[in-house]
């Protein structure tokens, strides 16, 4: 029986969305195919332990798993929930009449349980692309998908839901967000402020005139001097984020994993302070596995680069 589900891949800022193409035939062996990396074609123990410890049986047979389009690389372990319910289907231990309808991702945990992915927010909104009638991912990743409206986004604790909610024995309940609400009753709220700041009556006019028109600074002092504590609270001079601006830059610390769980909406502007001893590929980004560097996660916000001496 060939079933398909559906996950996302995400490339830079973007999503891609994967089909899994699940066939159970006779035989004995494992066959995974479409440029999966180590992460992906480890999921088969993942699966089988935590398809086991939930009652659910393994098949016997030959299963054969394609992962499309095949000439992009599948990185990472969150397509082992639609891996787990694409088997689960195709050995007919669950309903698969609306399978299609929902894109899912989700790394399994041996227990079953599940753990939060990476990349949630540029997910859900190629979903919504897509046509597709929902999202089923972590709920630790829920609320941030949520912001995508005209989208059902379920956050979900285990398989044994997700296969509940497919056999019509569950209800899974639909995480809501008032995106615009939201973002304006916070879009003001910040941790430090510009006003802190008593004396250095010339550093702070030198700020504010680089705030305004957009310049790069440059501040010498021995340590203890209080550049550091001054570049924090420029973000609080900035003018605040307006929405396009902060789901902009709430996509790319999605990406990185650094959004919350109880973060819906990034509604302050980024301040990056890395290292001096940073190397070029964290601070530009790129690698093997290409990821935003400190400059993308500092987009629209401030990058304060403190050179030790």
């Amino acid at each position: 029986m060939l079933i398909k589900t559906f996950a996302s891949a995400v490339h830079g800022i973007d999503a891609t969305t994967i089909t899994i193409e699940t066939e159970i035939s006779q035989g004995i062996k494992f066959f995974m195919v479409g440029l999966p990396d180590n992460a992906v074609k480890e999921s088969q123990q993942r699966i089988e332990s935590a398809m086991r410890l939930n009652s659910f049986k393994w098949p016997h047979k030959k299963v054969v798993i394609n992962m499309a389009p095949a000439d992009i690389r599948k990185e990472g372990s969150a397509y082992d929930l639609p891996l787990a319910i694409g088997i689960l289907a195709a050995n007919e231990q669950i309903k698969s009449d609306k399978i299609s309808n929902f894109l899912m991702v989700g790394e399994l945990s041996l227990d079953g349980n599940l753990q939060p992915v990476k990349g949630a927010l540029p997910m859900a909104i190629k979903a919504r692309e897509e046509g597709f009638e929902g999202f089923i991912l972590p709920k630790e990743n829920a609320r941030e998908a949520a912001v995508v409206d005209t989208l059902k986004v379920y956050g979900v604790e285990s398989l044994s839901e997700v296969v509940g909610f497919f056999n019509d024995e569950v209800e899974l309940e639909q995480t809501i967000v008032n995106t615009r609400e939201e973002f304006f009753s916070k879009v003001n709220e910040c941790d430090v402020d510009f006003s802190d700041v008593k004396g250095q009556e010339n550093v702070k006019r030198a700020l504010e005139i680089a705030a305004a028109g957009g310049h790069n600074i440059i501040m010498i002092g021995p340590p203890g001097a209080g550049k550091t504590m001054l570049a924090k609270r420029i973000p609080t001079i900035l003018p605040p984020f307006t929405l396009r601006e902060a789901l902009e830059t709430t996509k790319i610390h999605s990406v990185v994993g650094k959004i919350d769980r109880e973060t819906s909406l990034m509604t302050q502007r980024p301040f990056r302070s890395p290292h001096h001893t940073i190397s070029d590929v964290a601070l530009v980004g790129g690698g093997a596995f290409p990821q935003p560097g400190e400059i993308s996660l500092a987009h629209n916000g401030v990058l304060f680069l403190d050179e030790a001496k």
